[in-house]
């Protein structure tokens, strides 16, 4: 880095340069960081009481102690956020809050500021609600903000719901009952329509509509569960469909294999088939979506109806943000990467090391695009009981983050097993800042973790602190050695021999 430094000085490299050589080094050097934790109490003015104290101290890095099922960050962090007021309903404004959006197995709901972070306890929530419906204790499936005004986010939950809640008081504003349990569900970051896709056990896609608070139709086509939904973040979609088209495109993922694309706007809706054999790129159906021309279009050219994205149920999907690129995975462990103007499958190769074998729907992340050059942008993957970092386009593992095991264990001890009600500790969520380098991680133990890159003075500290915890023990092995041989010298000196 000192050298980037000196070559911009000198005016040899371009400040983009060395803004995406800073970038590269933060995200390169994620680690987990143990020292912010998470409570499950609201802030309070009054923490005197002893009592109170010890019991904060006992579980405070646990959020929802049924577990964590969802997480969500505003994309908008630092305009605004909901601070409690001596009034349980009312809020109050603040400019500078960095808002973390939780929803527990429970039921429960709590919005944390990420920048508070206290030296003694954990970081404990502006805004919670015991439960959404207090007659239940469903647990959510999916939450996210509202991409146009963060006042609001949706989530979905085992209730067979989908809500519209106000992030002052987390209460829902709005609910729909879709008759099934709903897995996912996505809203259009760049579309003038207020459509909400949901995926439930049904095979048929829903959608939602915001505005008259019923559900607009169904997209029928999957002959399983959906999965996981997503719209395309590029209005542009594959470059054929026509300026201003694709907010009106959709992909859904499905338990029999199948990832599909619609079009919303048309009485038949289906446009296009992913197929993991090709690998060349043929035309969408009807010869109308992405990629059709020339004489497939005038012919109609149809893809085969019996194509697979996935040897297994698909559980997770996600565009890249020109939508250029949809990347899938599915129960047979793979991760596909398809290029959405052809829909040819891109061939990528990810290893052995996915693992994905639950039915709830995985949400990994994407590094913010530019920020590592080459084409190298990282692909965080939730495996688990580890966090994988992949350089997507080329499938090379690059990052492996453990989640650190805390241990309940008495002295002298080996047996020790893991804290939490959870031992396998499951990844359930993940969620990345908004412009800083940083994510955030929920468990099935009812804990959140976060993830920050670990600068080069935190690393000397560490050592520093490892170097003097190795001579105290190195000084107390010496001195238990010294004691144990003037111990066996006066023993063995005796005479046990009475004359």
């Amino acid at each position: 880095m000192n050298s980037f430094l000196l070559n911009r000085a000198i005016g040899s490299v371009s400040p983009q340069s060395l803004q995406r050589a800073q970038t590269t080094q933060l995200l390169h050097a994620l680690q987990p960081a143990p020292e912010v934790t998470f409570g499950a109490e609201p802030q309070s003015e009054d923490v005197s009481s002893s009592a109170h104290s010890s019991t904060t101290k006992k579980s405070s890095n646990v959020a929802h102690k049924a577990g964590v099922n969802a997480i969500a960050l505003d994309r908008f962090e630092g305009r605004w956020s909901a601070i409690s007021t001596s009034a349980p309903a009312l809020c109050a404004f603040s400019p500078m809050l960095v808002r973390l959006l939780s929803g527990g197995a429970d039921s429960s709901l709590s919005i944390f500021d990420l920048d508070s972070e206290p030296s003694s306890h954990a970081i404990q929530p502006v805004t919670h609600l015991q439960r959404v419906d207090p007659t239940t204790t469903f647990g959510f499936t999916q939450l996210s903000y509202y991409p146009f005004d963060s006042l609001a986010f949706l989530s979905t939950s085992y209730s067979h719901h989908l809500r519209l809640h106000s992030s002052l008081d987390l209460r829902p504003i709005f609910s729909s009952d879709v008759d099934c349990v709903p897995y996912a569900h996505s809203v259009s970051t760049i579309a003038s329509h207020l459509l909400v896709a949901v995926g439930t056990q049904h095979p048929a896609v829903r959608l939602v509509d915001l505005r008259s608070g019923a559900a607009s139709h169904s997209l029928p086509g999957h002959t399983g569960a959906v999965l996981s939904v997503g719209w395309c973040p590029n209005s542009n979609f594959g470059g054929k469909v026509g300026a201003g088209a694709g907010e009106w495109v959709l992909a859904s993922g499905s338990a029999d294999g199948t990832v599909r694309f619609w079009d919303v706007r048309r009485s038949s809706a289906a446009i296009g088939l992913l197929d993991m054999d090709d690998s060349t790129g043929v035309a969408f159906s009807a010869g109308t979506g992405p990629g059709a021309s020339g004489a497939h279009a005038a012919k109609g050219y149809r893809r085969n109806p019996d194509a697979k994205a996935h040897v297994g149920a698909v559980n997770s999907l996600l565009w890249t943000a020109d939508g250029q690129y949809l990347i899938s995975a599915g129960h047979d462990e793979r991760v596909r990467v398809w290029d959405t103007s052809s829909g040819a499958n891109t061939l990528v190769n990810f290893g052995p090391t996915v693992r994905n074998r639950g039915l709830a729907t995985v949400t990994p992340v994407l590094s913010p695009k530019g920020w590592i050059g080459n084409g190298k942008d990282l692909l965080f993957w939730p495996n688990e009981r580890e966090i994988l970092g992949f350089e997507w386009k080329e499938g090379r593992l690059v990052k492996r983050l453990k989640v650190p095991r805390e241990l309940d264990h008495e002295p002298r001890n080996p047996r020790a097993v893991p804290k939490g009600r959870n031992v396998k500790d499951r990844i359930m969520d993940l969620a990345w800042r908004a412009y800083d380098a940083e994510m955030v991680s929920a468990h099935a133990d009812g804990r959140i973790r976060t993830w920050r890159p670990r600068v080069k003075e935190m690393e000397d500290e560490e050592d520093s602190h490892n170097e003097t915890k190795e001579d105290e023990e190195d000084e107390d092995r010496k001195r238990k050695r010294e004691e144990l041989d003037e111990l066996y010298e006066s023993i063995t000196k005796r005479s046990f021999i009475q004359p």
